[in-house]
């Protein structure tokens, strides 16, 4: 009787009943964060200027997973956040094989929109090395440093970890997209310059829209009501993904 009471106990826990499933809420960010992600590389193909600036479409949808990513770390913990973004990476990359697929099959005679489509979704093999190793990186930084500063602040300062977070992410991400895609294309000055920017721009647009995320994490917080110190103890390895 008492070993059953203390499982009882231990089951009734709010760690261990967050460890239990997955809620509608999660289920939702989780499809968002992975929508997210593959519109984003969709977009990737169009250039569009900003003042002297010339950027691509998808710097419009990409930060949003970044700030999905910040929300699942503060509401349910770096386990599930690392379960996510393996998620992610796996959609794009279906996706991405998918369209490649598509590209190589064959075309029936009245099909002649074959060259437009190797241009658009063609990519080239490098790009989407570089593309996918910086997204994983990246993001996996970003939930990582998020989780950290969480629990040295005990949870205080949503705002400032949010920030701080994206920083490193997207510095990781660009220190590893634009040397891998473009070195040997491009000179090493205007990589550098195009580091720095998407650093800054996706960063600004985070501080832009803190607000709206502020409102979700609150609420998230009141209807979720999971445990603040589920990332206490646990392991960072980013291959552990049973571990959710």
């Amino acid at each position: 009787m008492k070993h059953q009471t203390k499982i009882e106990d231990a089951a009734a826990t709010p760690a261990s009943a967050a460890r239990q499933g997955f809620s509608p809420l999660f289920v939702a960010l989780t499809v968002l964060f992975c929508i997210c992600l593959i519109v984003s590389n969709l977009m990737e193909i169009k250039t569009v200027p900003l003042g002297p600036l010339t950027l691509t479409a998808g710097v419009i949808v990409f930060p949003i997973s970044y700030i999905i990513n910040d929300c699942i770390v503060e509401i349910y913990g770096f386990r599930k956040a690392r379960l996510v973004i393996w998620l992610g990476f796996a959609a794009a990359l279906f996706v991405s094989l998918m369209l490649q697929l598509a590209i190589w099959l064959p075309g029936t005679p009245e099909w002649t929109a074959q060259k437009d489509m190797e241009n658009i979704f063609g990519a080239v093999p490098r790009i989407l090395a570089a593309s996918f190793a910086a997204f994983f990186c990246g993001s996996m930084v970003n939930a990582y440093v998020m989780s950290r500063m969480k629990i040295k602040s005990q949870g205080r300062g949503f705002s400032v970890r949010a920030i701080v977070s994206t920083l490193f992410g997207e510095g990781v991400d660009s220190a590893i997209f634009f040397p891998v895609a473009f070195a040997g294309t491009f000179g090493w000055e205007l990589i550098v310059k195009l580091m720095i920017t998407q650093v800054v721009l996706k960063t600004a647009y985070e501080i832009l829209v803190l607000p709206v995320t502020l409102w979700v994490v609150r609420r998230l917080r009141v209807i979720e009501k999971t445990d603040p110190e589920q990332d206490r103890g646990i392991s960072y390895a980013w291959w552990r993904l049973s571990d959710v």
